[in-house]
């Protein structure tokens, strides 16, 4: 389904988020106070402008208020993120995605009304940490504070076995969610489909439940 986005803010992260949305079909508009950034970003968004952020009378000029989702996505200036955050807010955009620079940044934004605060290093950095925690996961996705999916290289422990008699469910109270096996991917896969070693599992549940897979079961 098309959607409409505002992405203000054209430095690295909000030019990737710009340039996927358009990419994917979406209709974007890219916002930013350098000229520079605006030119860069010209061929991978619907339109972009030359604008400050926190003028109010600019803003509602733009018709930002129309827009499905507003991504604030401000460099490393903390009170124009926070007055663009409460002007598109009284403005009346539906939703507003704010990229926060640190804890103290993050708490202002959830008192302004930010829907969805995003923590891009914060966030990476634990994926990557999860990552080098262990040679078998390939991947980490935080889904909230207690749960996680994680993607597992299958070792020659369970070889040739199938779900079924590995019986992740049962033991370890995680969900296998898919298989990766080269460029194949069974989603959803059945009981007696069998893993082999170098297989990738996707596989979803609480941490703790998580960690005694990877430490105990594979």
């Amino acid at each position: 389904m098309k959607k409409q986005f505002v992405v203000i803010g054209l430095g690295q992260f909000g030019s990737s988020v710009c340039k996927q949305l358009y990419q994917l079909g979406h209709d974007v508009l890219g916002i930013d106070n350098d000229a520079e950034n605006v030119r860069a970003n010209s061929n991978y968004a619907s339109h972009v402008v030359v604008a400050n952020a926190t003028d109010e009378d600019k803003l509602r000029a733009l018709g930002v208020r129309n827009f499905d989702y507003a991504i604030v996505a401000i460099g490393e200036k903390i009170q124009p993120s926070i007055l663009c955050t409460l002007i598109l807010k009284e403005i009346g955009v539906k939703n507003i995605w704010v990229k926060a620079q640190n804890t103290q940044h993050q708490k202002v934004l959830e008192k302004v009304g930010a829907d969805r605060i995003i923590n891009p290093e914060e966030e990476m950095g634990i994926r990557i940490a999860n990552q080098l925690d262990s040679d078998k996961i390939i991947d980490y996705i935080g889904l909230s504070k207690d749960y996680s999916i994680l993607e597992l290289r299958a070792t020659s422990k369970i070889s040739n076995k199938s779900l079924i008699q590995l019986d992740i469910r049962a033991k370890y109270g995680c969900n296998v969610l898919a298989i990766k096996r080269g460029e194949q991917v069974n989603v959803s896969p059945a009981p007696n489909d069998r893993i082999h070693e170098g297989d990738v599992m996707v596989v979803m549940g609480n941490n703790k439940s998580l960690k005694r897979l990877e430490d105990k079961g594979m």
